[in-house]
């Protein structure tokens, strides 16, 4: 029985905990400011990327292979909106600060997978720049609805496994020091630095998440960029240059805003004070889902004839019916 003794002691001292504590915003001041921006940013949110997807099914003209990956990236937008926002004005405005241990890391699962997928889908939607510029003539061979279904879905098999495999590795940790959670969700990086056993694993995934889901689709659209530069220094017509440059101010300004804010708040580390941290990485979460579909409907035309004719059509149904 002996022999038993040192696994019973394990067992006997793994302590899972019915809830953990998410305290982000507690503290500041004038909160509840933010919090009115939070549910307005959410509904326009919710209605921008309704009418894009709406949009995009709705016309038959929008059937080209890009528009696979902006309405999934509009989709991203919606879940990662409706996984967020309503639980953080869950939490703080009507103060349940305690979430079942269960729930928290189904509030993980969701809000990774969205924010790992918004980055994965600038890749995809990169990689129609790259060919609609770099191989103009062979643009429907290498962009088809295949390769653009076949690449959205590796990216979610991808994201959905690896955020899988974190959670599963926080669901072994001990938790004897603390469930508060400084954040204003349950984040994988303040939740598996509570814990009071081994947590080397959760730390290469910490590491790991980060350069899979950031820096490396940073790094393949800085790429795909510098060669679609290189390849438009060798046009001739200046006005040339310039029609190829404006099919990618949709995309750039999306990159822009989805990186430029993370890169800033990574960048600075511990220059920064937690709380203004908290804020940056939260208005990162909740910005982006409410530009994207403004930008690509003033940035593509063909959304916007769309819109146009959608509008048009309703018009004269209701001068029948009349």
């Amino acid at each position: 029985m002996d022999s038993f003794n040192p696994f019973f002691v394990k067992n006997n001292t793994f302590i899972q905990p019915a809830y953990f504590i998410i305290s982000g915003f507690i503290g500041l001041p004038n909160m509840k400011y933010y919090y009115v921006f939070l549910f307005f940013v959410f509904i326009i949110s919710v209605l921008g990327n309704v009418a894009v997807m709406a949009v995009i099914c709705l016309d038959h003209n929008l059937r080209a292979p890009k528009y696979v990956a902006v309405f999934n990236l509009a989709f991203v937008d919606l879940l990662g909106s409706c996984a967020l926002v309503p639980k953080v004005l869950d939490i703080f405005l009507l103060n349940h600060y305690y979430v079942p241990y269960n729930d928290c890391l189904a509030f993980l699962f969701f809000c990774y997978i969205c924010l790992s997928m918004q980055a994965l889908n600038l890749v995809a939607l990169c990689y129609d720049r790259l060919m609609a510029i770099m191989f103009p003539l062979h643009y429907h061979v290498k962009v088809t609805h295949k390769i653009m279904f076949s690449m959205i879905t590796f990216f979610w098999l991808f994201v959905i496994t690896c955020v899988l495999i974190a959670i599963g590795l926080l669901t072994r940790l001990s938790f004897c020091k603390s469930v508060v959670i400084n954040s204003y969700f349950c984040d994988h990086g303040q939740i598996y630095k509570l814990a009071c056993n081994d947590n080397f694993s959760n730390f290469v995934i910490s590491q790991l998440l980060p350069f899979l889901f950031l820096w490396m689709p940073l790094i393949i659209i800085f790429s795909s960029y510098i060669c679609i530069g290189y390849t438009l220094a060798q046009v001739v017509a200046a006005q040339e240059r310039v029609k190829a440059l404006r099919t990618c101010t949709a995309h750039l300004s999306l990159v822009v805003i989805y990186f430029f804010p993370i890169l800033i708040t990574f960048t600075m580390g511990s220059g920064i004070h937690p709380n203004a941290r908290i804020i940056n990485l939260s208005l990162t979460s909740v910005i982006p889902p409410l530009l994207n579909p403004v930008i690509y409907v003033l940035h593509t035309q063909e959304i916007r004839l769309s819109i146009k004719r959608i509008l048009k059509g309703r018009n004269k149904a209701k001068i029948m019916v009349k």
